[in-house]
């Protein structure tokens, strides 16, 4: 074979080669943008929170009506006042009920007069029987006689008696027109301030019969003492205890959350139609880092801190796959799937017991199509600004 038949074929050779290699450039799997975080050390918390949005209440709270029907006369306090307990709040049209209340203080006049009168008789003919009586046994006067006087004393004594017991009779009507009275008015039960009122001075206030939910005459709340209360899963429910901590966040304050403390569980389940059944839990906040004003009602979440763990080895809840893997980007510019030990875990971070160390990086966009153990693959930068 000729020189330049060898050089020729060189070439040849060396251009599919050359050819070779810029298609497997163009056709090679192209590396895969993905986020990725470096393992740190850290504090890890196993939490639970609540299914449906809890409330602020009120430690006291009472919706008052009057035990009366009737037309409302006195609206002594308005909505927003701050009353005192015993501060009169409303009164209803009550004149009959004062009459007869004055009747009644009148007819005990009268016969604490005649207990005056028939007692001081009564005390008269006892000394006049004791006088016959005395005669009597000297025989100067006969024993008719002395047996008459007896029978008047006691007699007298009777009256006295019975007039005494008009008294009572007549204290007691007073009393009976007292309660009567107390039926058409509205104190106030507890320091506290005016919520709402339903009705009008003129206007006809109606009590709430059984079974009948008549809106309240006035609505009362404590607002110096708060707690929220909040509806937990059954199946979370033996979890919870008095005293544990918790972190309470208000829709009405975005992005802030404040401590405080389990303070009661219910000791029944809640079943509400259509939707799971819960336990009730209630919750106080630390005085201290309490925000400075919540309203009665405000929506409220509350999320108990079960247990915590302090510096361990964590990662990202969101870079753990189906069966507690990981993809660790790897130093030569794949991706390799990591088998795991967790322990500790929350939405946010899940304690690493074995699998990776400090300082490993693994992929939390698993979301992204290609990401995929033995895939080549590249940060993205522009994702992590």
């Amino acid at each position: 074979m000729s020189p330049k038949l060898i050089r020729r074929l060189a070439l040849a050779l060396f251009i599919i080669v050359l050819l070779g290699g810029a298609v497997w450039w163009a056709k090679r799997p192209k590396p895969i943008a993905v986020l990725v975080t470096t393992i740190d050390q850290g504090k890890v918390e196993s939490s639970i929170a609540n299914t449906r949005a809890g409330t602020v209440e009120a430690c006291q709270r009472t919706k008052l009506s009057t035990t009366a029907g009737g037309r409302i006369e006195v609206l002594a306090v308005k909505e927003g006042d701050k009353v005192k307990k015993g501060q009169l709040l409303m009164k209803l049209w009550n004149d009959d009920q004062q009459a007869q209340s004055t009747l009644a203080q009148t007819q005990v006049e009268t016969a604490a007069k005649r207990v005056v009168e028939a007692c001081t008789m009564a005390g008269n003919a006892e000394a006049e029987a004791q006088r016959q009586s005395a005669l009597a046994k000297q025989g100067f006067v006969s024993g008719s006689r002395e047996e008459q006087a007896r029978a008047d004393a006691l007699a007298r004594r009777a009256t006295c008696d019975a007039a005494k017991a008009d008294v009572a009779s007549a204290q007691a009507r007073v009393s009976a027109t007292r309660v009567e009275q107390k039926r058409t008015v509205l104190y106030a039960p507890f320091d506290g301030t005016v919520a709402k009122i339903v009705g009008e001075v003129g206007e006809y206030s109606t009590p709430s019969p059984p079974g009948v939910p008549t809106p309240p005459a006035i609505d009362l709340i404590d607002d110096t003492c708060l707690y929220v209360r909040a509806p937990m899963d059954e199946v979370d429910a033996p979890k919870i205890s008095a005293g544990q901590p918790v972190r309470i966040s208000f829709d009405a304050l975005p992005k802030q959350s404040f401590p405080g403390t389990v303070k009661r569980v219910a000791p029944y389940v809640s079943a509400v139609e259509k939707q799971a059944r819960t336990v009730d839990i209630e919750a106080v906040l630390d005085p201290a880092k309490a925000p400075a004003k919540l309203l009665v009602g405000y929506s409220a979440d509350v999320e108990v801190v079960l247990a915590v763990r302090e510096k361990v080895v964590r990662v990202p809840t969101s870079a753990i796959r189906e069966g507690t893997r990981v993809l660790q980007a790897a130093a030569d510019g794949t991706l390799q799937e990591r088998a795991i030990k967790t322990g500790l875990s929350n939405w946010e971070f899940t304690e690493v017991l074995e699998g990776l160390s400090a300082g490993d990086k693994v992929v939390t966009s698993l979301e992204r199509e290609g990401v995929k153990s033995g895939a080549a693959y590249v940060v993205d930068e522009k994702a992590k600004k």
